[in-house]
Parts: structure tokens; sequence; C-alpha cells
């Protein structure tokens, strides 16, 4: 049985995020940059245990993507390998 390696996905193409820390001795200035560089102001707010617990979540997406990655690897290698040699892996 031959099984076809197929092409790759495209690779990520990430854009830029910016996350502005605001506070009580900052507030009066951030509002008058941020709407003078965006426009509307709007909030978005996380915790600081929320924001570590986003930080965490990522590490994790990004661990078990790299582990699938082996895993394909490991497998193409494998694959490649049986059709050197004439033989059929598993």
């Amino acid at each position: 049985m031959t099984v076809p390696i197929v092409a790759r996905p495209k690779p990520l193409q990430l854009v830029d995020t910016r996350v502005y820390v605001v506070n009580k001795d900052n507030y009066e200035q951030f509002v008058e940059q941020f709407t003078d560089e965006n426009g509307e102001l709007a909030y978005v707010a996380l915790a600081i245990k929320d924001y570590e617990n986003l930080a965490l979540n990522i590490a994790d997406i990004k661990r078990f993507i790299e582990q699938q990655n082996e895993i394909i690897v490991y497998y193409e290698s494998a694959m490649k390998k049986g059709d050197e040699d004439g033989t059929e892996k598993p």
C-alpha cells in the first residue's frame, strides 16, 4: 500500500497585536494618545490572572503543534524509507 505524502500547510502569517497596560496614573495620557492614533476608544479588559492564563494557553497550543509536527515528520520519514528500499512500512 502506498500512502501519499501531502503538502505541508501554508506557514502562519501572524499580525502584530498591541497590548496596552493602563492604570490610574497613565489613564488620561493613554486616552488622549489612543484616541489621537485610533479614533474611537473602546475597552477589552482582562484581569492579570486571565492574561497569565491566555499566555499559558498559547504556550500549550504551541507545544501541541510542535508535537504534532514531530509526529508528521516521523511518519513522512518512515514512508520515504519504505519507498527507498521497496518495502512497505505500516
